[in-house]
């Protein structure tokens, strides 16, 4: 991901899966860490699941995210700020049966977890990323329209 700016990646291209590129800050450390996840794609956002390829230990970057909850969302060349949030029950059985369309390998990484909750963040973008500034050539000025 690092040689192509988080352009490319095997998965993204083998298998079409979205995988993105979650920047934290170390919850313990305080430096920038970059993980490669895959996203689900909600609405506006962005969900990620931590199975941590189904390991027994919670993924590092939920830990930041915990932390933190401010992070930078890389994909396809393009980079946005987000916040995360953990989900509750419900949002999140909605969120895991997408991601088991996005990406199979999910159920098998929930029968390996026996020890510990599966965490899921959905990542909220902190600005409109698709909105422009305005053009202050071209704004109305506060006299517009006044009688005054």
């Amino acid at each position: 991901m690092r040689l192509t700016g988080g352009r490319i990646s095997v998965p993204g291209i083998v298998a079409g899966i979205p995988v993105i590129t979650v920047t934290t800050t170390g919850a313990r450390s305080g430096q920038r860490r970059e993980s490669p996840l895959v996203g689900v794609p909600m609405g506006d956002d962005i969900a990620v699941i931590g199975t941590h390829f189904g390991q027994k230990t919670t993924p590092s970057w939920w830990y930041n995210l915990q932390a933190n909850p401010i992070a930078e969302v890389a994909y396809r060349g393009k980079v946005v700020d987000v916040r995360a949030r953990e989900v509750g029950p419900e949002e999140g059985a909605v969120i895991w049966a997408k991601a088991r369309s996005v990406y199979a390998g999910y159920e098998a990484y929930a029968r390996r977890i026996t020890n510990r909750p599966i965490h899921i963040a959905v990542l909220e973008a902190t600005v409109d990323t698709f909105s422009q500034p305005p053009d202050p050539t071209t704004a109305p000025s506060l006299d517009e329209g006044s009688d005054g």
